[in-house]
């Protein structure tokens, strides 16, 4: 009892001395704004609108590569310029025949509006053989995740996805952030708490889905 009682004391100081520690900091943070003069001030306004017209002008430059809209892709030469032009590009790969690439296609349509600064399109598989080839595209629907030119990640059918048929847009939001592929806001550690199940599918770290067997999958391309 005396050993359960002497624990919850300590931890009791310990968590004084942290509020301490953390109120003090804030402190300083006050004390160094309220301390501010007007060239301080002057500097943090230059930079704050010299950040908001960069801003901007990258929004200028998205609408002007066609950020904002999920657009299809017609070859492989389309591709290649779209890669060269856009820093980050995420491109489903699909078939007409398969279902799964229309259930990807409605949540690619919602993230392109939301996410301007990611290029979101798709290419037909049949229409781009050295490219499906070429990136070792074996099963569809397949999203290939380019940064700066080069393929980072793949997301191969939708094991990553949570397994099943209805998962969300937020889920693929998460997946597409972990490959830092969009601006993303939650917690990349674990999927939206809407898709977690008992298979402790929120634990888990998720990368390179393209090496894995997804027996799911609409077919083997």
């Amino acid at each position: 009892m005396w050993v359960g009682s002497k624990m919850a004391g300590m931890m009791e100081k310990q968590l004084v001395a942290a509020t301490h520690i953390i109120e003090q900091q804030l402190d300083a943070e006050i004390e160094k704004l309220d301390n501010l003069d007007n060239d301080d001030l002057d500097a943090i306004r230059r930079d704050r609108l010299a950040a908001m017209k960069k801003r901007q002008e990258k929004k200028r430059e998205w609408v002007a590569n066609g950020h904002g809209h999920y657009t299809e892709l017609y070859d492989e030469k389309e591709f290649f310029e779209t890669t060269k032009k856009s820093e980050n590009v995420v491109c489903h790969f699909y078939r007409d025949q398969f279902m799964r690439c229309k259930i990807v296609d409605k949540h690619l349509q919602i993230l392109a509006q939301k996410h301007l600064e990611t290029k979101f399109c798709k290419i037909n598989a049949e229409k781009a053989p050295f490219l499906t080839a070429r990136l070792k595209i074996r099963i569809l629907p397949t999203i290939s995740l380019v940064k700066n030119g080069k393929t980072k990640d793949y997301i191969v059918g939708f094991s990553d996805l949570g397994n099943k048929d209805d998962f969300t847009t937020e889920t693929m939001e998460w997946r597409i952030g972990q490959s830092a592929l969009l601006e993303y806001e939650g917690d990349l550690l674990c999927p939206p708490s809407a898709i977690r199940n008992k298979t402790g599918m929120a634990k888990k770290t998720i990368r390179g889905g393209r090496r894995g067997d997804d027996s799911d999958s609409d077919s083997d391309y």
